[in-house]
Protein backbone atom coordinates (compact mmCIF):
# COMPACT_ATOMS: atom_id res chain seq x y z
CA UNK A 1 0.00 0.00 0.00
CA UNK A 2 1.46 3.34 -1.03
CA UNK A 3 2.10 5.94 1.68
CA UNK A 4 -0.40 8.77 1.70
CA UNK A 5 0.92 11.88 0.00
CA UNK A 6 -0.05 15.22 1.47
CA UNK A 7 -0.07 18.85 0.45
CA UNK A 8 0.89 19.59 4.09
CA UNK A 9 -1.49 22.53 4.20
CA UNK A 10 -3.80 23.22 7.13
CA UNK A 11 -6.86 23.69 4.89
CA UNK A 12 -9.91 21.45 4.59
CA UNK A 13 -9.81 21.57 0.77
CA UNK A 14 -6.16 20.49 0.79
CA UNK A 15 -6.92 17.72 3.30
CA UNK A 16 -9.80 16.52 1.10
CA UNK A 17 -7.51 16.43 -1.93
CA UNK A 18 -4.98 14.45 0.09
CA UNK A 19 -7.64 11.71 0.16
CA UNK A 20 -9.49 11.99 -3.18
CA UNK A 21 -7.14 14.04 -5.35
CA UNK A 22 -5.31 11.12 -6.95
CA UNK A 23 -6.22 10.28 -10.51
CA UNK A 24 -9.09 7.75 -10.83
CA UNK A 25 -10.24 7.99 -7.20
CA UNK A 26 -13.39 10.02 -7.83
CA UNK A 27 -14.23 7.97 -10.91
CA UNK A 28 -14.01 4.82 -8.80
CA UNK A 29 -16.46 6.51 -6.42
CA UNK A 30 -18.73 7.23 -9.40
CA UNK A 31 -18.77 3.53 -10.27
CA UNK A 32 -19.34 2.41 -6.67
CA UNK A 33 -22.36 4.69 -6.34
CA UNK A 34 -24.04 1.91 -8.33
CA UNK A 35 -23.57 -0.41 -5.35
CA UNK A 36 -21.09 -3.24 -4.65
CA UNK A 37 -18.84 -4.00 -7.62
CA UNK A 38 -16.33 -6.71 -8.37
CA UNK A 39 -12.80 -5.73 -9.33
CA UNK A 40 -13.33 -7.05 -12.86
CA UNK A 41 -16.51 -4.97 -13.26
CA UNK A 42 -14.74 -1.83 -12.07
CA UNK A 43 -11.86 -2.45 -14.45
CA UNK A 44 -14.27 -2.94 -17.37
CA UNK A 45 -16.10 0.33 -16.66
CA UNK A 46 -12.96 2.40 -16.10
CA UNK A 47 -11.35 2.12 -19.54
CA UNK A 48 -7.78 3.37 -19.48
CA UNK A 49 -6.90 2.45 -15.90
CA UNK A 50 -4.18 -0.15 -15.46
CA UNK A 51 -4.73 -3.13 -13.18
CA UNK A 52 -1.89 -2.00 -10.91
CA UNK A 53 -3.25 1.53 -10.53
CA UNK A 54 -6.80 0.32 -9.88
CA UNK A 55 -5.62 -2.13 -7.23
CA UNK A 56 -3.51 0.58 -5.59
CA UNK A 57 -6.35 3.11 -5.57
CA UNK A 58 -8.77 0.60 -4.06
CA UNK A 59 -6.30 -0.22 -1.29
CA UNK A 60 -5.79 3.50 -0.61
CA UNK A 61 -9.53 4.12 -0.53
CA UNK A 62 -10.04 1.25 1.90
CA UNK A 63 -7.26 2.60 4.14
CA UNK A 64 -8.81 6.07 4.05
CA UNK A 65 -12.25 4.79 5.01
CA UNK A 66 -13.96 5.45 1.67
CA UNK A 67 -14.57 1.81 0.72
CA UNK A 68 -14.77 -1.64 2.21
CA UNK A 69 -14.14 -5.04 0.67
CA UNK A 70 -16.18 -8.13 1.49
CA UNK A 71 -16.66 -11.61 0.15
CA UNK A 72 -20.03 -12.58 -1.29
CA UNK A 73 -21.60 -15.74 0.11
CA UNK A 74 -21.73 -18.87 -2.08
CA UNK A 75 -22.39 -19.45 -4.89
CA UNK A 76 -20.94 -16.01 -5.71
CA UNK A 77 -17.85 -16.31 -3.50
CA UNK A 78 -16.27 -13.24 -5.13
CA UNK A 79 -14.94 -10.15 -3.42
CA UNK A 80 -16.79 -6.89 -3.96
CA UNK A 81 -15.95 -3.30 -3.14
CA UNK A 82 -18.51 -0.85 -1.82
CA UNK A 83 -18.63 2.66 -0.46
CA UNK A 84 -18.73 3.41 3.22
CA UNK A 85 -20.95 6.17 4.56
CA UNK A 86 -17.95 8.47 4.31
CA UNK A 87 -17.42 7.52 0.68
CA UNK A 88 -21.08 8.01 -0.13
CA UNK A 89 -20.83 11.58 1.17
CA UNK A 90 -18.88 12.31 -2.03
CA UNK A 91 -22.09 12.11 -4.11
CA UNK A 92 -22.84 15.87 -3.87
CA UNK A 93 -19.15 16.56 -4.54
CA UNK A 94 -19.33 14.53 -7.76
CA UNK A 95 -22.63 16.17 -8.71
CA UNK A 96 -21.17 19.65 -8.19
CA UNK A 97 -18.04 18.71 -10.14
CA UNK A 98 -20.16 17.32 -12.97
CA UNK A 99 -22.26 20.48 -13.05
CA UNK A 100 -19.13 22.63 -13.14
CA UNK A 101 -17.68 20.45 -15.93
CA UNK A 102 -20.69 20.68 -18.26
CA UNK A 103 -19.08 23.38 -20.45
CA UNK A 104 -15.97 21.19 -20.78
CA UNK A 105 -17.86 18.22 -22.24
CA UNK A 106 -18.04 19.52 -25.80
CA UNK A 107 -18.27 17.09 -28.70
CA UNK A 108 -17.41 13.48 -28.12
CA UNK A 109 -13.89 12.74 -29.34
CA UNK A 110 -13.09 9.58 -31.34
CA UNK A 111 -10.98 8.35 -28.42
CA UNK A 112 -13.71 8.92 -25.81
CA UNK A 113 -15.19 5.83 -24.19
CA UNK A 114 -18.83 5.98 -23.10
CA UNK A 115 -21.08 3.90 -20.88
CA UNK A 116 -24.82 4.46 -20.69
CA UNK A 117 -24.77 4.64 -16.90
CA UNK A 118 -22.35 7.58 -16.97
CA UNK A 119 -25.40 9.70 -17.82
CA UNK A 120 -27.16 8.66 -14.61
CA UNK A 121 -25.72 11.39 -12.39
CA UNK A 122 -26.50 14.26 -14.83
CA UNK A 123 -30.08 13.02 -15.20
CA UNK A 124 -30.51 12.60 -11.46
CA UNK A 125 -29.45 16.25 -11.04
CA UNK A 126 -32.52 17.14 -13.10
CA UNK A 127 -35.02 15.25 -10.94
CA UNK A 128 -36.53 16.19 -7.61
CA UNK A 129 -38.46 14.18 -5.06
CA UNK A 130 -38.07 10.46 -4.47
CA UNK A 131 -38.58 7.36 -6.56
CA UNK A 132 -37.18 4.92 -9.06
CA UNK A 133 -36.61 6.04 -12.64
CA UNK A 134 -35.65 3.84 -15.59
CA UNK A 135 -33.87 5.34 -18.60
CA UNK A 136 -33.81 3.69 -22.00
CA UNK A 137 -31.16 4.58 -24.55
CA UNK A 138 -30.09 2.82 -27.72
CA UNK A 139 -26.68 2.38 -26.05
CA UNK A 140 -28.19 0.63 -23.04
CA UNK A 141 -30.60 0.99 -20.15
CA UNK A 142 -29.91 2.21 -16.63
CA UNK A 143 -31.96 3.19 -13.63
CA UNK A 144 -31.61 5.70 -10.83
CA UNK A 145 -32.91 6.13 -7.31
CA UNK A 146 -34.01 9.76 -6.99
CA UNK A 147 -33.49 11.12 -3.49
CA UNK A 148 -31.87 7.90 -2.28
CA UNK A 149 -30.25 8.27 1.12
CA UNK A 150 -28.99 4.69 1.43
CA UNK A 151 -28.12 1.96 -1.02
CA UNK A 152 -27.20 2.31 -4.70
CA UNK A 153 -27.76 5.66 -6.41
CA UNK A 154 -28.06 4.11 -9.87
CA UNK A 155 -27.49 0.84 -11.66
CA UNK A 156 -26.97 -0.71 -15.07
CA UNK A 157 -29.87 -2.26 -16.91
CA UNK A 158 -33.62 -2.05 -16.32
CA UNK A 159 -34.98 -1.43 -12.85
CA UNK A 160 -35.56 -4.57 -10.77
CA UNK A 161 -38.96 -3.24 -9.62
CA UNK A 162 -41.69 -1.28 -11.36
CA UNK A 163 -40.24 2.23 -11.77
CA UNK A 164 -42.10 5.40 -10.87
CA UNK A 165 -41.12 6.77 -14.29
CA UNK A 166 -39.61 5.49 -17.52
CA UNK A 167 -37.73 7.89 -19.77
CA UNK A 168 -37.11 7.08 -23.43
CA UNK A 169 -34.66 9.35 -25.25
CA UNK A 170 -31.88 9.26 -27.82
CA UNK A 171 -28.17 9.83 -27.21
CA UNK A 172 -28.26 13.29 -28.80
CA UNK A 173 -30.84 14.44 -26.24
CA UNK A 174 -29.03 12.71 -23.39
CA UNK A 175 -25.78 14.39 -24.39
CA UNK A 176 -27.47 17.80 -24.56
CA UNK A 177 -28.78 17.25 -21.04
CA UNK A 178 -25.33 16.24 -19.81
CA UNK A 179 -23.79 19.35 -21.37
CA UNK A 180 -26.36 21.61 -19.72
CA UNK A 181 -27.64 22.77 -23.11
CA UNK A 182 -31.13 21.41 -22.41
CA UNK A 183 -33.16 20.92 -19.26
CA UNK A 184 -35.20 17.79 -18.70
CA UNK A 185 -38.53 19.69 -18.47
CA UNK A 186 -37.73 21.46 -21.76
CA UNK A 187 -36.81 18.14 -23.39
CA UNK A 188 -40.12 16.62 -22.25
CA UNK A 189 -42.10 19.62 -23.54
CA UNK A 190 -40.28 19.43 -26.88
CA UNK A 191 -41.14 15.75 -27.24
CA UNK A 192 -37.49 14.70 -27.10
CA UNK A 193 -38.10 12.62 -23.96
CA UNK A 194 -41.04 10.23 -23.71
CA UNK A 195 -42.27 9.75 -20.15
CA UNK A 196 -44.36 6.77 -19.07
CA UNK A 197 -45.37 5.45 -15.67
CA UNK A 198 -47.90 6.14 -12.96
CA UNK A 199 -45.62 7.34 -10.18
CA UNK A 200 -45.25 10.87 -8.90
CA UNK A 201 -42.02 11.38 -10.84
CA UNK A 202 -43.74 10.58 -14.14
CA UNK A 203 -46.75 12.74 -13.32
CA UNK A 204 -44.59 15.72 -12.40
CA UNK A 205 -42.56 15.44 -15.58
CA UNK A 206 -45.67 15.21 -17.76
CA UNK A 207 -47.15 18.26 -16.07
CA UNK A 208 -44.16 20.56 -16.57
Amino acid sequence: MSPRRSYDQYCSAARALDVVGDRWTLLIVRELLAGPRRYTDLHADLPGVSTDVLASRLKDMERDGLTTRRRLPPPGAAYVYELTGRGRELLPVLQALGKWGEPELGERRPTDAVRAHWFALPLLRSLEGEGLVEVRLEEGDFHGHVGAEDGPVYGDGPASAEPDARLLLDMETCTALARGELTLPDAVRAGRVTVTGDGSLAKELREV
